[in-house]
């Protein structure tokens, strides 16, 4: 699917805007919902986030979402993961769903589904998708933790912390 040159022009504008404007929670959300990226209500994205350049509304963002500093989040590489002829309009290749916290320069990568009350750790690369309520860290990201509640602006780390459980991993056997 060929991008149209003056929609191009559109939605790099729009996200230059809104890599550097002020306004997590207003302007910048504005900013990605005019570009075509679907977002729910109380979304907050940082300072020089990209959300997908070229196909916006193949990017699906819940209610409750933190988007830190610097993330990435990506729909397409090139040719690779393109729709249908005739699919295009119920085509997303990244979906976030409610109260997901993702850390600052964190990367999501195309067809992820990223589950309710998830957290992505900072600096995390998220190549597959991801269980609701889990924790997730490194390059590619792993399974940590179950979250026992959702990390949002309004929950105290200490509290956060206090639910979370550790997904302990399985020791080899040598043989």
């Amino acid at each position: 699917m060929n991008e149209n040159i003056i929609t191009g022009l559109k939605n790099r504008i729009f996200q230059i805007l809104a890599r550097f404007l002020p306004g997590a929670k207003s302007l910048r959300v504005i900013l990605h919902k005019w570009r075509g990226v679907k977002m729910g209500n109380n979304v907050w994205v940082g300072y020089d986030a990209i959300i997908e350049t070229a196909h916006p509304s193949w990017i699906s963002i819940g209610n409750n979402v933190t988007i830190g500093i610097r993330c990435t989040i990506l729909a397409h590489f090139w040719k690779c993961y393109m729709p249908e002829k005739g699919d295009e309009k119920n085509f997303t290749t990244v979906r976030i769903g409610d109260y997901v916290h993702i850390g600052s320069r964190s990367l999501i990568l195309p067809n992820v589904t990223i589950g309710q009350g998830s957290v992505i750790a900072a600096g995390s690369v998220v190549t597959r998708s991801v269980p609701s309520r889990t924790m997730v860290k490194g390059n590619p990201a792993k399974p940590v933790a179950i979250c026992g509640i959702p990390l949002t602006p309004e929950t105290p780390m200490k509290e956060f912390l206090l639910h979370l459980k550790p997904i302990k991993k399985r020791k080899k056997k040598n043989h």
